[in-house]
Protein backbone atom coordinates (compact mmCIF):
# COMPACT_ATOMS: atom_id res chain seq x y z
CA UNK A 1 0.00 0.00 0.00
CA UNK A 2 0.99 3.66 -0.81
CA UNK A 3 -0.44 6.49 1.57
CA UNK A 4 0.56 9.86 0.17
CA UNK A 5 -0.46 12.83 2.99
CA UNK A 6 -0.62 16.48 2.14
CA UNK A 7 0.15 19.10 4.14
CA UNK A 8 1.14 22.71 4.76
CA UNK A 9 2.79 21.80 8.02
CA UNK A 10 4.70 18.30 7.59
CA UNK A 11 6.50 18.39 10.63
CA UNK A 12 3.11 17.83 12.20
CA UNK A 13 2.32 14.33 11.13
CA UNK A 14 6.06 12.88 10.82
CA UNK A 15 6.88 11.20 14.65
CA UNK A 16 3.64 8.86 14.52
CA UNK A 17 5.29 7.23 11.21
CA UNK A 18 8.70 7.04 12.87
CA UNK A 19 8.05 4.78 16.08
CA UNK A 20 6.38 1.41 16.59
CA UNK A 21 4.05 -0.16 14.00
CA UNK A 22 3.95 2.19 11.63
CA UNK A 23 7.29 2.58 11.81
CA UNK A 24 8.12 -1.41 11.13
CA UNK A 25 5.46 -1.46 8.42
CA UNK A 26 7.45 0.76 6.50
CA UNK A 27 10.86 -1.30 7.30
CA UNK A 28 8.82 -4.29 6.11
CA UNK A 29 8.10 -3.24 3.00
CA UNK A 30 4.38 -3.43 3.50
CA UNK A 31 3.46 0.45 3.17
CA UNK A 32 4.92 3.42 1.92
CA UNK A 33 4.12 6.58 3.50
CA UNK A 34 4.96 9.86 2.05
CA UNK A 35 4.62 13.24 3.44
CA UNK A 36 3.86 15.72 0.98
CA UNK A 37 4.62 19.59 1.48
CA UNK A 38 2.05 21.68 0.35
CA UNK A 39 4.67 24.68 -0.36
CA UNK A 40 6.44 22.88 -2.36
CA UNK A 41 3.45 23.25 -4.96
CA UNK A 42 3.25 27.00 -4.20
CA UNK A 43 4.50 30.11 -6.45
CA UNK A 44 5.48 33.40 -5.11
CA UNK A 45 8.36 34.49 -3.38
CA UNK A 46 6.71 33.24 0.33
CA UNK A 47 5.35 30.23 -1.05
CA UNK A 48 1.82 31.02 0.13
CA UNK A 49 -0.87 28.18 0.03
CA UNK A 50 -3.15 30.25 2.45
CA UNK A 51 -5.36 33.00 1.60
CA UNK A 52 -7.94 35.24 2.90
CA UNK A 53 -12.15 34.67 2.31
CA UNK A 54 -14.00 35.62 -0.67
CA UNK A 55 -16.59 37.77 1.62
CA UNK A 56 -14.89 37.78 4.30
CA UNK A 57 -14.97 36.57 7.71
CA UNK A 58 -12.07 35.05 10.18
CA UNK A 59 -9.51 32.64 9.18
CA UNK A 60 -7.46 31.46 6.39
CA UNK A 61 -8.73 29.31 3.44
CA UNK A 62 -6.02 26.84 2.11
CA UNK A 63 -5.89 28.49 -1.91
CA UNK A 64 -6.88 25.55 -4.58
CA UNK A 65 -4.06 26.42 -7.17
CA UNK A 66 -0.86 24.29 -5.05
CA UNK A 67 -3.76 21.33 -4.06
CA UNK A 68 -4.71 20.94 -7.67
CA UNK A 69 -0.90 21.03 -8.99
CA UNK A 70 -0.01 18.83 -5.71
CA UNK A 71 -2.59 16.12 -6.33
CA UNK A 72 -2.01 16.50 -10.49
CA UNK A 73 2.13 15.47 -9.42
CA UNK A 74 1.02 12.73 -7.55
CA UNK A 75 -2.02 11.34 -9.90
CA UNK A 76 0.68 11.72 -12.96
CA UNK A 77 3.28 9.22 -10.86
CA UNK A 78 0.44 6.66 -10.06
CA UNK A 79 -3.18 5.95 -10.06
CA UNK A 80 -4.84 6.51 -6.68
CA UNK A 81 -7.90 4.62 -5.40
CA UNK A 82 -9.31 7.57 -3.32
CA UNK A 83 -8.39 10.67 -2.40
CA UNK A 84 -9.73 11.91 0.85
CA UNK A 85 -10.19 15.09 2.37
CA UNK A 86 -10.31 15.54 6.39
CA UNK A 87 -13.19 17.53 7.14
CA UNK A 88 -15.39 17.66 10.35
CA UNK A 89 -18.41 17.05 8.11
CA UNK A 90 -17.33 14.57 6.75
CA UNK A 91 -18.27 10.56 6.73
CA UNK A 92 -18.18 9.51 10.07
CA UNK A 93 -14.54 7.34 10.15
CA UNK A 94 -15.14 3.64 11.46
CA UNK A 95 -13.40 0.07 12.01
CA UNK A 96 -15.76 -0.53 8.72
CA UNK A 97 -14.52 2.04 6.48
CA UNK A 98 -10.75 0.78 8.17
CA UNK A 99 -11.45 -2.50 6.96
CA UNK A 100 -12.33 -1.12 3.38
CA UNK A 101 -10.10 0.97 2.76
CA UNK A 102 -7.09 -1.09 3.62
CA UNK A 103 -7.70 -3.32 0.91
CA UNK A 104 -7.30 -0.18 -1.38
CA UNK A 105 -3.38 -0.05 -3.41
CA UNK A 106 -3.04 4.23 -2.98
CA UNK A 107 -4.71 6.45 -1.50
CA UNK A 108 -3.92 10.16 -0.98
CA UNK A 109 -5.49 11.96 2.45
CA UNK A 110 -5.31 15.85 2.15
CA UNK A 111 -5.30 17.92 5.50
CA UNK A 112 -7.21 20.49 5.62
CA UNK A 113 -5.78 23.61 7.90
CA UNK A 114 -6.73 26.78 8.98
CA UNK A 115 -10.46 27.40 7.74
CA UNK A 116 -10.28 24.34 5.54
CA UNK A 117 -9.76 24.24 1.65
CA UNK A 118 -11.60 26.42 -1.14
CA UNK A 119 -14.74 24.50 -1.85
CA UNK A 120 -13.26 23.54 -5.82
CA UNK A 121 -11.01 21.44 -4.23
CA UNK A 122 -13.96 19.64 -2.55
CA UNK A 123 -16.09 19.86 -5.51
CA UNK A 124 -13.67 18.76 -8.16
CA UNK A 125 -10.31 16.72 -6.40
CA UNK A 126 -11.21 14.86 -4.06
CA UNK A 127 -13.71 11.09 -3.99
CA UNK A 128 -14.73 10.98 -0.35
CA UNK A 129 -14.19 13.37 3.30
CA UNK A 130 -13.76 11.58 6.18
CA UNK A 131 -14.72 13.37 9.75
CA UNK A 132 -13.19 11.30 12.94
CA UNK A 133 -16.23 13.03 14.92
CA UNK A 134 -18.17 15.54 15.72
CA UNK A 135 -15.55 18.16 16.34
CA UNK A 136 -13.11 20.40 15.06
CA UNK A 137 -8.95 20.06 15.26
CA UNK A 138 -6.76 22.91 14.20
CA UNK A 139 -5.96 20.74 10.96
CA UNK A 140 -6.28 17.62 9.26
CA UNK A 141 -2.89 16.38 10.46
CA UNK A 142 -3.39 14.73 13.25
CA UNK A 143 -6.62 13.00 11.86
CA UNK A 144 -4.97 11.60 9.26
CA UNK A 145 -2.16 10.51 11.33
CA UNK A 146 -5.02 8.35 13.05
CA UNK A 147 -6.77 7.22 9.94
CA UNK A 148 -3.73 6.07 8.29
CA UNK A 149 -2.91 4.04 11.84
CA UNK A 150 -6.55 2.30 11.42
CA UNK A 151 -5.46 0.90 8.04
CA UNK A 152 -1.92 -0.04 8.31
CA UNK A 153 -2.59 -1.83 11.34
CA UNK A 154 -5.06 -4.07 8.90
CA UNK A 155 -2.61 -5.25 6.42
CA UNK A 156 -1.71 -8.35 6.62
CA UNK A 157 1.77 -8.77 7.73
CA UNK A 158 1.88 -5.57 9.69
CA UNK A 159 0.91 -7.18 13.03
CA UNK A 160 3.42 -10.23 14.40
CA UNK A 161 0.00 -12.07 15.75
CA UNK A 162 -2.25 -11.35 12.73
CA UNK A 163 -5.33 -12.45 14.73
CA UNK A 164 -5.16 -9.38 17.29
CA UNK A 165 -7.21 -6.85 14.59
CA UNK A 166 -9.66 -9.38 13.91
CA UNK A 167 -10.46 -9.18 18.11
CA UNK A 168 -10.33 -5.33 18.14
CA UNK A 169 -13.06 -3.41 19.26
CA UNK A 170 -15.48 -3.08 16.33
CA UNK A 171 -14.78 -5.93 14.01
CA UNK A 172 -17.51 -8.14 15.29
CA UNK A 173 -20.10 -5.27 15.95
CA UNK A 174 -19.02 -5.08 19.61
CA UNK A 175 -16.48 -3.33 22.10
CA UNK A 176 -13.76 -5.61 22.68
CA UNK A 177 -13.69 -7.89 26.50
CA UNK A 178 -11.84 -7.02 29.02
CA UNK A 179 -7.94 -8.19 29.23
CA UNK A 180 -5.74 -9.00 32.51
CA UNK A 181 -2.15 -10.28 32.47
CA UNK A 182 0.00 -11.05 35.40
CA UNK A 183 0.64 -11.42 38.21
CA UNK A 184 -3.02 -13.21 38.70
CA UNK A 185 -3.53 -11.48 42.03
CA UNK A 186 -2.89 -7.98 42.70
CA UNK A 187 -3.37 -5.96 46.45
CA UNK A 188 -6.10 -8.55 46.56
CA UNK A 189 -7.61 -8.01 43.31
CA UNK A 190 -7.61 -11.17 41.09
CA UNK A 191 -7.97 -11.94 37.21
CA UNK A 192 -11.34 -14.34 36.93
CA UNK A 193 -11.00 -17.75 37.11
CA UNK A 194 -12.19 -18.55 33.94
CA UNK A 195 -8.85 -17.18 32.46
CA UNK A 196 -6.69 -19.69 34.36
CA UNK A 197 -8.76 -22.28 33.98
CA UNK A 198 -7.35 -23.32 30.28
CA UNK A 199 -10.27 -24.27 29.59
CA UNK A 200 -10.81 -22.71 25.81
CA UNK A 201 -13.75 -22.99 24.68
CA UNK A 202 -15.31 -21.77 28.08
CA UNK A 203 -12.67 -18.95 27.95
CA UNK A 204 -14.55 -17.77 24.64
CA UNK A 205 -17.73 -17.90 25.37
CA UNK A 206 -16.81 -15.76 28.91
CA UNK A 207 -14.95 -12.98 26.27
CA UNK A 208 -17.52 -13.17 23.79
CA UNK A 209 -20.77 -12.61 26.93
CA UNK A 210 -18.26 -10.14 28.28
CA UNK A 211 -18.27 -7.80 25.33
CA UNK A 212 -21.68 -8.51 24.76
CA UNK A 213 -22.59 -6.92 28.03
CA UNK A 214 -20.07 -4.09 27.98
CA UNK A 215 -21.31 -3.31 24.71
CA UNK A 216 -24.91 -3.22 26.02
CA UNK A 217 -24.19 -0.71 28.73
CA UNK A 218 -21.13 1.52 27.31
CA UNK A 219 -22.24 1.37 23.38
CA UNK A 220 -26.15 0.40 23.10
CA UNK A 221 -26.15 2.33 19.65
CA UNK A 222 -23.86 -0.91 18.32
CA UNK A 223 -26.42 -3.39 19.16
CA UNK A 224 -28.90 -1.70 16.72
Amino acid sequence: MHISIITCLPKLIESPFNDSILKRAQSKGLVTVDIIDLRNYATGKHKPVDDYAFGGGAGMVLMIEPIDKCIADLKSKKSYDEIIYMSPDGERFSQVMANELSLKQNLILLCGHYKGVDERVREHLITREISLGDYVLSGGELAAAVVADAIIRLIPGVLSDETSALTDSFQDGLVAPPVYTRPAEYNGWRVPEILLSGHQAKIEDWKHEQAFERTKKRRPDLLK
